[in-house]
């Protein structure tokens, strides 16, 4: 599961809709949890470091593909993102795409968890 930041996370600049909950919650469960965003990589991990959310990935959004192949394993691949970037890479490399705002309630179809 890939993160965009800014406009997506409620850590964002602008602050996004979904809490870093949702981060935690999807590292509980055990999934493969990053951040895909437009941020130099120093600062994302500076972000999440300062928030004690340790990460399986820090890149950015044209790199998607590059988190395929390291965890191609993976029955599921999600980026979460508010922009047409977001968009547009997260299809290019084959990751599932919403809006924060779209992200699909807990057991409905699309579920994340």
């Amino acid at each position: 599961m890939s993160f965009d930041i800014d406009g997506t996370l409620e850590v964002g600049d602008p602050a996004g809709p979904i809490p870093l909950e949702v981060v935690r919650r999807a590292r509980a469960l055990g999934y493969i949890v990053g951040s895909a965003s437009d941020r130099v990589k120093s600062d994302q991990r500076a972000l999440f470091t300062a928030h004690s959310i340790e990460l399986d990935f820090i890149g950015h959004k044209h790199t998607l593909d590059g988190v395929r192949e390291r965890f191609h394993r993976a029955t599921r691949f999600i980026h979460i993102g508010d922009g047409d970037a977001d968009r547009h890479y997260a299809k290019l490399h084959g990751f599932e795409f919403y809006l924060p705002e779209d992200l699909p309630e807990d057991g409905t179809i699309g579920w994340i968890f």
